[in-house]
């Protein structure tokens, strides 16, 4: 989920065959080396283990409210999904604080990678020993996301040493591992749970999570020695270019209002499933069908950034996502196959922004790592925003009817379930996809200017 550059231009380590390529013979070459590969492949399993707990927290979530041991305390049913709105929160907003510290001196980036790791494991295992609602807060949703936020922002630096030409695949190679872990463990879990318990359940993860974090943390290492990379890119002075081109504010308008609009159908597509009359296996069905098609979308989206222009990409994937979200979420789905069909648009559809990051980013930075991941803090900072701000948004949205009441029985519409609870919600979240897309479209517009008066010039 990161961008493309971050050391070429102090060092070069971001065009084959630079300066520093020539000055350092030791360097690996971009886009194709071992460790190139080795560590796209380390940093996705990472992500695919840190992302997908939180993803899961539903899992966990139902069998907290199934145990009056935790149920039973007081405000249990307030305090408990505080677990994963914290921890989807403070991993989204975390690296804001974290890049800032790694472009201060890169070479704490594989400290903070061993330290995410002993920080994920301990506070599982403690979360593990404990029924008190607070302490597990504390632990499960703080101290985990705290955790897996030093294991994963330092992925996005490293990602920007060792590809360049094909950073959007690689990008694209992350988020689908993100995404794989919330389509893994929803169905691994429960089975789990029910055998084992939620205490032994959460030890298992906690140990599978070192087992396989501790190897992957090996294999994530720079393109270059840290002490030379260091020494290079040490800043002189604090200058943000990027803060006057409006490329980068258009896109985080994108960000904020995709940002507001995505988590929407995530949260509540299971419960509008419920309302629809649909089981409760059912109603996860069409949640797993969602983060299954975004790995596609997670992995196509990347490989077409690298090709395509990424404002007529965003445009066309996001408009997609409005059109399918009225169409096929408002009119289409008032049975479990109308359901289905848009979990599966809508995975498709809205799944690979992340990956489109990358190719935004790129042409901003100009190859600088620093502004690199500080955009990219920054995207990630700001799409945490929208997913907290979404869920009481769309919750307010649920008391306001915008359709009429049918007196005769099943809706015939999507628009119509649950009396026509999720109708202003719907209508929102399409509004807010339509937004982004004409905000892409501006971009688009402004960029084919952009080339046409170089050209001019040029001539």
């Amino acid at each position: 989920m990161m961008e493309t550059a971050s050391l070429s231009s102090s060092t070069g380590l971001d065009k084959p065959g630079s300066l520093a390529d020539t000055a350092a013979g030791e360097a690996a070459p971009v886009d194709r080396a071992f460790h190139a590969w080795a560590t796209l492949l380390a940093s996705a399993t990472i992500g695919l283990l840190v992302w997908g707990l939180p993803n899961a927290s539903g899992a966990l979530l139902a069998a907290y409210f199934a145990d009056p041991r935790y149920a039973g305390q007081p405000h249990a049913a307030d305090r408990l999904p505080l677990i994963g709105t914290l921890s989807t929160g403070i991993l989204y907003c975390s690296g804001i604080v974290i890049y800032p510290l790694i472009h201060w001196d890169l070479r704490l980036r594989r400290p903070f990678v061993w330290a995410g790791v002993g920080v994920c494991f301990l506070s599982l295992l403690g979360a593990s020993f404990t029924t008190n609602v607070t302490i597990l807060i504390a632990l499960q949703g703080v101290a985990f996301a705290i955790g897996a936020s030093l294991a994963y922002c330092p992925l996005i630096s490293y990602m920007s040493e060792w590809w360049v030409e094909r950073i959007g695949l690689a990008n694209g190679i992350i988020v689908a591992g993100d995404n794989t872990g919330a389509v893994l463990l929803p169905l691994i879990l429960p089975p789990l749970i029910a055998r084992f318990g939620i205490e032994n359940t959460t030890r298992i993860y906690a140990v599978a999570l070192v087992v396989c974090l501790l190897p992957a943390a090996y294999f994530v290492r720079p393109r270059l020695p840290e002490r030379r990379a260091h020494a290079s890119t040490k800043p002189k002075r604090v200058y943000h270019p990027w803060m006057r081109d409006r490329r980068m504010w258009l896109f985080l308008v994108i960000n904020v209002l995709q940002g507001l609009a995505f988590f929407v159908p995530l949260t509540w597509l299971p419960t509008f499933a419920t309302a629809l009359g649909l089981s409760e296996s059912q109603a996860s069905a069409t949640l797993t069908l969602v983060n299954a098609t975004s790995v596609v979308s997670a992995l196509t989206a990347g490989w077409l950034s690298d090709r395509c222009n990424v404002w007529m990409l965003a445009f066309v994937s996001i408009m997609l996502t409005s059109v399918a979200t009225f169409t096929l979420w408002g009119l289409a789905s008032f049975s479990f196959a109308g359901v289905l069909v848009f979990s599966v648009a809508y995975g498709l559809t809205a799944g690979g922004w992340s990956s489109m990051w990358y190719a935004f980013v790129r042409p901003i930075s100009e190859g600088d790592t620093a502004v690199s991941t500080t955009l990219f803090g920054l995207l990630l900072f700001t799409r945490g925003l929208g997913n907290i701000a979404s869920t009481p948004i769309a919750t307010a949205l649920q008391q306001t009817r915008i359709v009429a009441l049918r007196v005769d029985g099943a809706p015939r519409l999507g628009f119509e379930v649950a009396g026509g609870q999720y109708a202003a919600m719907v209508v929102y979240a399409s509004m807010c996809f339509a937004c982004a897309a004409g905000v892409a479209a501006l971009g688009w517009f402004l960029e084919r200017r952009r080339g046409s008066g170089r050209a001019i010039a040029d001539a």
